[in-house]
């Protein structure tokens, strides 16, 4: 398995062959609370690094998930639209929530032991 990386801004990733997959930490979720609505992005939507690709709305606050390199969205975790909670109960499995094409990968994120330093 592709080891999962992370970056400052609390979202994993992980690549395989030019694909990223995208979630939240589980520190993140866990720090937002209850997750009750997410504005997923459209298909073929390009991003630039560091730029907004979600919106995240849970009972205490509103975040934002950002584009970890430049990319171009493939694919949404369609169930997300109904069942959010699924970042709540399985931020880095059921609750992935973007894939991307992406031409600038560069292994720059976070090992899990380096991740849990920085939150802690």
């Amino acid at each position: 398995m592709t080891e999962v990386k992370y970056l400052e801004t609390h979202e994993w990733f992980i690549e395989n062959d030019g694909i990223i997959t995208v979630g939240i930490s589980t520190y993140a979720q866990g720090e937002l609370g209850d997750i009750v609505f997410v504005t997923l992005p459209e298909l073929n939507t390009i991003f630039k690094k560091g730029s907004s690709v979600v919106e995240l709305e849970a009972t205490k606050t509103i975040a934002e998930v950002y584009a970890p390199f430049d990319c171009k969205i493939i694919e949404v975790n369609a169930a997300l639209h109904t069942e959010p909670e699924l970042i709540n109960s399985d931020p880095l499995d059921a609750g992935w929530i973007f894939k991307a094409s992406t031409d600038n990968y560069s292994d720059t994120g976070m090992s899990e032991v380096e991740y849990l330093e920085f939150i802690t």
